[in-house]
């Protein structure tokens, strides 16, 4: 990683599961579990919703990958062995507030995904923004095959991805997607060489970072409710969000800029 990046200090600093550094506009969170191959248990969870809750003031992108060989194996099983079905319930709905917080905190999230991407792996990455897959990736949800169901948010966040019936075949069928069949899928927005994810990402953040922070908002908070809504509740909705966005002091430089010529050429790649 560049040298430019600094640890975290403060709360950030002292989690215990993540590692959290920052270089200016930019914030690279990494699951720290790398001898269990990163799979979430609570306290990694919860201090993945605690990073969001209290990114540094300046931030204006985050990058989220994992340590070792994979993004994240999924869900600690040995965790969840002896619940009950009130506490199974109160666990699921713990995930599904700190993902929340992922997808619909203050900046865009961009995901490094390599090695395995499976169960809840593959739900915490369906919270980010864009997705920057590896070719050593691969992609499962075998919730099926262990006799439970997904619970961090898999079944309203991933079919948006891929779809219902692909979704479906994963779970019934174990079957795995390997990178090449996730990026054709819709689960990755970039796909990239061994090792080059988190340049890719890293770039990609910066280039969001620069964005107006008002026009990122809408489009990580109100896009993806307009796209739940009905269509004249959803383009009465785009409207208020249009004028609000064009309404700000940034964004009409911006345009001044691009009109006089001063701004950078759409299609420039990062």
């Amino acid at each position: 990683m560049n040298d430019d990046f600094r640890p975290a200090e403060g709360l950030l600093g002292r989690l215990t599961m993540l590692r959290v550094d920052s270089d200016g506009p930019v914030v690279h969170i990494r699951l720290n579990r790398p001898d269990k191959r990163n799979a979430l248990s609570e306290t990694l969870v919860r201090e993945i919703e605690t990073a969001f809750v209290h990114l540094p003031a300046g931030a204006r992108a985050a990058v989220i990958s994992g340590e070792g060989a994979h993004f994240c194996a999924g869900l600690d099983l040995s965790e969840v062995t002896e619940q009950t079905v009130a506490t199974g319930i109160l666990h699921s709905r713990m995930w599904h507030a700190a993902f929340d917080r992922v997808q619909f905190g203050p900046v865009p999230v961009i995901a490094v995904l390599h090695g395995a991407v499976v169960g809840g792996g593959l739900e915490l990455a369906a919270t980010a923004h864009l997705r920057v897959a590896e070719r050593s990736a691969f992609y499962g949800l075998p919730e099926g095959q262990r006799g439970i169901f997904v619970g961090g948010s898999g079944s309203a966040r991933i079919p948006r991805l891929m779809g219902v019936a692909r979704m479906t075949d994963l779970m019934l069928t174990g079957r795995v997607f390997d990178s090449a069949e996730g990026q054709a899928a819709g689960l990755s927005n970039y796909l990239v060489g061994d090792g080059e994810g988190l340049p890719k990402a890293l770039a990609l953040a910066r280039q969001v970072a620069s964005n107006a922070p008002l026009s990122n908002f809408a489009i990580t908070q109100a896009l993806p409710r307009i796209a739940e809504m009905a269509p004249a509740e959803g383009l009465f909705v785009e409207s208020l969000m249009a004028a609000i966005a064009q309404g700000d002091d940034a964004a009409k430089q911006r345009v001044r800029d691009f009109l006089d010529k001063r701004a950078g050429k759409v299609g420039v790649r990062p």
